[in-house]
């Protein structure tokens, strides 16, 4: 049976930055889509450039409906694959029962957690005032320190050159303060979860993803996770991609029922 793997991209980002992960699922006989988030549907370059009116109004809650409405018209569900906040919006959708499964990597965690204020701060230069209402766009040189500091600074710039969009301050308030992102770690009827965490990831450090495993346990659903090492926040693009790549897609397999 043939099976869609949705793959949603984090705050930072464009759907380009799934296109290694993409050929190796779809290698693997799935069907592989990357939607945009919603005002988005521009090249990386225009939405820096020129990013939409309406962005800075863009928050967690709307993007969640907006990737639930897309899976709902899907003739099955979708193996649900995210990466940072779209890490975060996988573990929403599944509360909701939607996705056959899901791989959440390096994912910010959900509401009612750890200290948000702080990881807020480490994140983003947000404590302007007025930052709410703001677009931000992540200097090239930020996103090879924090992001992207296992890639040379060529690569790091030709990534960033094609994959890096701005990003409304909402969705980090949101995260932060946790709004629009609460779960119900008791769900037992939720779909199989895979937490990954990267042993060098500046963002979201793997006792933050541990942690969430911890509060996943509440449920009888079935929870995994897997550190990788030498590997930071940029996981899904930097050298070494395809071993975690190939161990999400066992661990996917195993859990549909594909062997």
């Amino acid at each position: 049976m043939n099976v869609t793997a949705v793959f949603i991209q984090g705050e930072w980002l464009s759907g380009d930055a799934w296109n290694n992960f993409r050929r190796r699922y779809s290698a693997c006989g799935y069907t592989c889509i990357a939607p945009p988030w919603p005002l988005r549907d521009d090249t990386p370059r225009q939405l820096r450039q020129a990013p939409p009116a309406e962005l800075p109004e863009l928050g967690i809650a709307a993007i969640v409906e907006h990737y639930d409405r897309l899976i709902r018209r899907l003739p099955r569900p979708p193996l649900l694959i995210g990466h940072s906040l779209g890490g975060l919006i996988v573990q929403l959708l599944l509360d909701r029962g939607l996705g056959c499964a899901g791989i959440a990597l390096a994912a910010v965690p959900p509401a009612r957690f750890l200290p948000r204020p702080g990881l807020l701060y480490r994140t983003l230069p947000l404590r302007l005032w007025g930052g709410w209402g703001r677009v931000l766009h992540l200097p090239r040189d930020d996103f090879a320190r924090s992001t992207g500091h296992f890639l040379s600074h060529a690569d790091a710039g030709t990534l960033y050159d094609q994959q890096a969009v701005p990003t409304p301050a909402r969705v980090f308030f949101d995260a932060a303060l946790g709004i629009g992102t609460r779960v119900d770690f008791a769900n037992d009827r939720r779909a199989p979860l895979l937490l990954v965490s990267a042993a060098d990831d500046r963002i979201v450090p793997p006792r933050l993803v541990a942690a969430t495993y911890r509060r996943h346990q509440r449920s009888i659903a079935i929870t995994g996770i897997k550190r990788f090492a030498n590997h930071s926040h940029w996981l899904i693009n930097e050298p070494g991609w395809e071993v975690i790549a190939d161990y999400t897609i066992d661990w996917a397999h195993r859990h549909l029922g594909r062997y």
